[in-house]
């Protein structure tokens, strides 16, 4: 998509509001954050034909506006948190709205002119949320095993129940990982080029190793699922 050099965006994202601010007029709306005010601000962007549309990083709240950006082929970017307080702070802005941090936002795209880096599809944050959850899981299971040993019996019940809930929980999300992994030939490559490598190299030896009797949580079990949680 041809671009209009003269033309800077910047958009403060949050739960609720996409509040929208042009650097070279000043011109500010604000729009839901929903699926329809999506739509409507793309249709926008997409005649306005800007340089360059920046946005915060705001938690995740703005990854279907990005999204929706790269489908039409807007130039997106986003920006971090704290180099545009302290963009904020050099250029005499101390106050703090959302109007404020969209104009902010749109001096800076302007100004700065940030480089411009490819963003994540769909697909590679879906692996990366998962990866993250299965993190949490074995983290859980450990924690879950070092209590078993040491629990008398009438907790220790409760705990097996844990574990074995953990673990079915775990096996789902394996399956679900390497389903992902096998829709994408690039990260079946990599997977097959990990499953090469021994674990050792991978993997630093554990602090501890709890016995987890139950738990299923074996550095063995682990090693098995390295490739599909560490791509």
């Amino acid at each position: 998509m041809d671009s209009n050099p003269e033309v800077h965006i910047g958009i403060d994202v949050s739960k609720a509001s996409l509040d929208v601010a042009v650097h070279q007029t000043g011109a500010f709306s604000s729009l839901p954050n929903d699926a329809a005010g999506i739509r409507s601000l793309v249709a926008r962007l997409r005649r306005l034909k800007p340089q360059l549309v920046l946005l915060e990083a705001s938690g995740g709240y703005e990854r279907k506006l990005l999204d929706a950006l790269g489908s039409a082929g807007l130039p997106a970017a986003l920006v971090n948190p704290r180099q545009l307080r302290d963009f904020a702070r050099a250029t005499g802005v101390l106050a703090k709205t959302d109007k404020i941090d969209a104009l902010v936002l749109a001096r800076f795209a302007a100004t700065v002119r940030p480089e411009l880096r490819r963003l994540s599809d769909a697909r590679e944050r879906d692996l990366s949320a998962l990866q993250a959850r299965r993190r949490q899981l074995v983290e859980m299971l450990t924690a879950e095993g070092n209590r078993l040993e040491k629990a008398p019996p009438i907790a220790a019940r409760e705990i097996k129940g844990h574990i074995r809930d953990l673990e079915r929980r775990l096996g789902t999300l394996d399956k679900t990982l390497q389903d992902l992994v096998r829709s994408n030939p690039d990260w079946q490559l990599k997977a097959q080029l990990l499953r090469s490598v021994p674990v050792s190299v991978l993997s630093s030896p554990a602090p501890s190793s709890p016995t987890c009797l139950n738990s299923g949580i074996s550095t063995a079990g682990r090693s098995q699922h390295l490739w599909a949680w560490r791509l």
